[in-house]
């Protein structure tokens, strides 16, 4: 889901100012979303007492400057749309010294994250620097601890990302002359400490798209029955789940699924959690998927 240098230029870290220069007065949970007639957009978005601040904007031709802010923590990314690379950095505020993503942080940046995506739904067209903003955040409500905040990001369809489209028919769900047909792909898999990427218990084999689920968890195959919960490494079970396969935190706004994030979200359901080790190496391979593959529908 769900990240060289060169091509752009380098971010300037000591000059952060706040995003968007406006006055922040959004009752809590409410998305305030500023946007300029040039494309550039800024805004807050509160959850209980803490707020996250935001703002994109174009530098040059095609590309794009992001910057968010919350619990301290100050998030840039210069992402250059037509090149497919990417410089992204976070650091304290306070000192301006490397930190790392928490829970806390990731909980803050996927309800941004759900807010943009409600305010601007899939398939709508977006300014880039919406766009962007919007697949950083995402990408950022994903970053493990363990994943240095200072990175950079290249995407190259074909080579950085390979798109998985045709295995979320009818727009990822089970609709229309879709109905109950299934459109499985082989297979969602992860290397970790139960063997290595090819074992049949790193694998998953995952119908990709929003489809069903029981009380917010997956579904697999176990007996010739559907079964609620995760597998937990088990010989390649069938899995179904909303969002499966699609890069970005929950759904989000953005529909792009792609073998990497199929992955990485094969790694995270299957007996470990978004934060752990084992699916750091997914979450890099998958980070240019989330900033640059086309969506699918």
């Amino acid at each position: 889901m769900r990240n060289y240098v060169g091509a752009i230029a380098a971010v300037c870290l000591a000059a952060c100012g706040e995003p968007g220069g406006t006055d922040v007065s959004s009752a809590p949970g409410a998305l305030e979303l500023t946007r300029e007639a040039d494309g550039a957009a800024s805004g807050a978005w509160g959850q209980g007492e803490a707020r996250v601040r935001f703002a994109s904007r174009r530098v040059e031709s095609g590309v794009y400057r992001i910057e968010v802010r919350q619990n301290g923590m100050s998030l840039t990314g210069l992402v250059d749309a037509e090149q497919g690379v990417s410089s992204l950095d976070g650091f304290a505020e306070d000192n301006g010294q490397d930190t790392q993503m928490l829970d806390g942080d990731r909980e803050l940046l996927a309800g941004l994250y759900a807010a943009l995506g409600a305010e601007l739904p899939a398939g709508s067209a977006l300014a880039p620097e919406l766009k962007y903003l919007r697949r950083a955040v995402g990408l950022w409500a994903e970053h493990p601890p363990a994943v240095e905040l200072q990175r950079t990001v290249m995407g190259e369809q074909g080579r950085g990302y390979t798109m998985l489209c045709g295995y979320a028919k009818c727009n990822g769900k089970f609709t229309g002359s879709c109905g109950t047909t299934f459109n499985w792909y082989s297979y969602a898999k992860h290397d970790c400490q139960h063997g290595g990427f090819d074992l049949a218990a790193n694998q998953q084999i995952a119908q990709l798209g929003d489809h069903a689920t029981c009380d917010g968890d997956e579904l697999y195959m176990s007996g010739g029955k559907w079964v609620c919960g995760e597998p937990d490494h088990q010989s390649r079970p069938k899995v179904q789940g909303n969002c499966f396969g699609r890069c970005g935190p929950g759904c989000g706004g953005d529909t792009q699924y792609t073998v990497d994030a199929t992955n990485h979200d094969g790694c995270v359901r299957n007996g470990h959690a978004l934060t752990s080790a084992y699916c750091n190496d997914q979450f890099t391979a998958a980070s240019d998927d989330e900033l640059y593959a086309p969506d699918c529908y």
